[in-house]
């Protein structure tokens, strides 16, 4: 008796999108129909319809109610289902109608092609009408067909990208996902000085080497335990992650992270790691998806505990906030947000001390007559820079608390 592999059930990228674009009259409607069909997309009641003059033939659509659909995905073969859009009726069919989803044959991602729309309006001319053409050197003409498959282009679109000539054209094409957005990044670094290996290595590291040498066409599920379908697909098995996910569905950041991302979430690490990147590319994004996954399978013990910090207390706040959509339970109660500020004085307070915050040490009034007095107190050889030191180098760095602990510690290499 053979034994069906698990149902999964996947979201893509693209469907969040979409959800987040129905009338929040409508999204509660939505909301249930995605919580029973991830619970059993083979129940009897849902009625997968073929979509007519569809690219794909494993695409479906489900009624949600009189106006609205789902598009789904549903191979001929395996235990793999995907919402892949949702659309008022007419919509929703035009957007199949364009779609095709494939297993890419080089690097075995899960990707969702998008043919040109037809311009009735505007057809393209004959090539005889067309004025003779000046040699143009097309932007891909140093890279092999292995070598654009590796970077993730599609078969079908090899043509198409071969005789790209200028700038504007790939952009065109990238926009418009017409070329799948890995493949679109991945030219695009490569037309920036990278070479095939450096881009393969950046964007996938580890999972560089995991590429098997032979891809099943139709091995869906293997397709989605790839680290390049997860940044636009999510396997969903949990009720109260799913709950999250539709709870803010335009808050993408959540559930879908770029390959990099993924990398330096879960890397294994030795030692402190700097993440460097400009305003906006995503490191608080990526520190709060490593402090999770630390939480969940790394330091998950009881008595285990994480701590976030960061110096700015509104940053802190906004951090424990998006945590609180990002996990919950055990695992958000072993990751603490403070920031640094609030931390030290809460330790200093621990040590049964009257700790006030000086904001401003230089400038402060109380700050500097309490230096006044501490130096002028002093024996006259002693320099304020030398009593400065000594309160820095000794006094805090070693954490002396009273008078004879300071006169007990060594003196050893400080001269006076």
């Amino acid at each position: 008796m053979t034994t069906l592999p698990p149902v999964q059930v996947a979201i893509s990228i693209d469907f969040m999108k979409a959800f987040g674009l129905v009338p929040r009259g409508l999204q509660n409607k939505v909301r249930q129909f995605v919580e029973k069909f991830q619970a059993r997309p083979t129940a009897p009641g849902l009625n997968y319809e073929v979509i007519r003059d569809a690219r794909d033939p494993n695409l479906r659509s489900v009624r949600m109610d009189d106006t609205y659909r789902a598009i789904v995905l549903k191979p001929s073969q395996g235990n793999v289902y995907a919402l892949l859009w949702v659309d008022h009726h007419d919509d929703a069919y035009a957007w199949a109608r364009r779609r095709q989803v494939i297993v890419h044959p080089t690097t075995g991602t899960l990707q969702v092609l998008v043919s040109a729309p037809e311009d009735p309006l505007h057809p393209v001319p004959r090539a005889e009408s067309q004025p003779p053409a000046v040699p143009v050197t097309p932007l891909f003409a140093d890279l092999p067909d292995d070598a654009l498959l590796r970077l993730g282009v599609p078969p079908l679109v090899l043509d198409r990208v071969r005789a790209l000539a200028s700038v504007p054209d790939f952009e065109a094409m990238g926009q418009s996902e017409e070329l799948p957005p890995e493949a679109y990044e991945s030219l695009g670094f490569w037309r920036a000085g990278y070479t095939v290996d450096e881009i393969i290595a950046e964007r996938l590291g580890r999972y560089a080497t995991d590429i098997p040498v032979a891809i099943d066409p139709d091995d869906f599920a293997a397709a989605l335990d790839k680290p390049e379908t997860r940044a636009r697909f999510r396997v969903v098995t949990d009720d109260a992650e799913l709950a999250r996910m539709l709870e803010a569905p335009t808050e993408l950041w959540r559930v879908f992270l770029h390959t990099s991302q993924q990398r330096l979430v879960q890397q294994k690490a030795e030692g402190p790691r700097r993440v460097l990147g400009g305003a906006g590319t995503g490191k608080t994004v990526v520190a709060m998806h490593r402090a999770v996954h630390l939480a969940r399978a790394v330091f998950c013990g009881e008595h285990d505990r994480i701590w976030f910090t960061t110096f700015t207390r509104n940053l802190a706040e906004d951090i424990a906030a998006n945590l609180d959509q990002l996990v919950s339970g055990p695992v958000r109660d072993r990751i603490e947000v403070t920031s640094l500020d609030a931390w030290v004085l809460r330790f200093l307070n621990g040590q049964s001390r009257d700790v006030r915050r000086s904001y401003a040490f230089r400038d402060n009034p109380v700050v500097k007559a309490a230096w006044e007095g501490a130096c002028q107190a002093a024996p006259d050889h002693l320099s304020e820079a030398f009593v400065r030191d000594e309160f820095q180098q000794i006094v805090l760095e070693h954490a002396l608390t009273t008078e004879d602990d300071y006169l007990r510690f060594p003196r050893k290499g400080r001269g006076t």
